[in-house]
């Protein structure tokens, strides 16, 4: 057999199929999942109701990717999301996808912090089957993925509470320079303005911020300590 034939008759390593375990305590939910994973090339090794049984089946057979409902008995409150932390801080590489029928921004926020391979979707989302197909794939790959709702309510809840939101953006960069702890002249130097200028900003930035001088505090600290809290 000539070279080039061995060549062409070499055969191409197969791509293992990505293996997942499926969590969810809605019995037929979790068979419609499991199928339509199996048809979609996924290897389903393993289903669990609560997230007990689901910390054990990833001890146990190590997959590639977990689906979980954040809420599954007995308490139907956050077992599936500590399972997902006690899943995440054992077996870092795994892929983990949470599942929520409702937004959770502080539940969503803690479990998006612990790094890559990780995503957030609201069950109410998932209506375009090759998009959610698409999103498994790339959290297997490391992607992280976020819900479009959660980052508006992300965004609105940053509208809604961040007291530096009724400063002018020139007003917030005079704050971040304050906090840095310059002065006015210092801030004029790194601004390219005339001292004056920095000095109205200041003013307004007190003013704004509703920072009133008294005897006990100094408001040029108070508005620093404002900026520092809200990054």
């Amino acid at each position: 057999m000539s070279t080039t034939e061995a060549r062409w008759n070499v055969p191409t390593p197969a791509v293992a199929p990505v293996r997942v375990i499926l969590a969810e305590d809605d019995v037929l939910l979790r068979a419609g999942l499991a199928g339509l994973l199996e048809r979609s090339g996924f290897d389903v090794v393993g289903q669990a109701g609560d997230g007990a049984q689901l910390l054990g089946l990833v001890r146990d057979r190590t997959p590639d990717l977990i689906l979980t409902d954040i809420r599954m008995p007995p308490t139907q409150t956050t077992e599936g999301l500590d399972a997902a932390r006690a899943i995440r801080a054992e077996f870092p590489d795994i892929g983990i996808l949470v599942l929520s029928a409702h937004i959770d921004v502080e539940h969503a926020m803690e479990l998006l912090a612990s790094g890559h391979a990780i995503g957030y979707l609201l069950k109410s989302r998932i209506t375009d089957v090759a998009d959610f197909i698409d999103i498994l794939e790339r959290i297997a790959k490391g992607a992280s993925v976020v819900d479009l709702v959660l980052v508006s309510e992300l965004v609105c809840g940053r509208r809604r509470d961040d007291p530096l939101a009724v400063l002018t953006t020139r007003e917030q960069e005079v704050l971040a320079l304050m906090a840095e702890g310059r002065s006015n002249v210092g801030i004029s130097h790194r601004l390219w303005v005339a001292e004056s200028t920095v000095e109205k900003h200041v003013h307004h930035i007190f003013t704004k911020l509703s920072l009133a001088e008294t005897g006990d505090d100094h408001r040029r600290v108070l508005a620093a300590l404002t900026y520092l809290q809200a990054c």
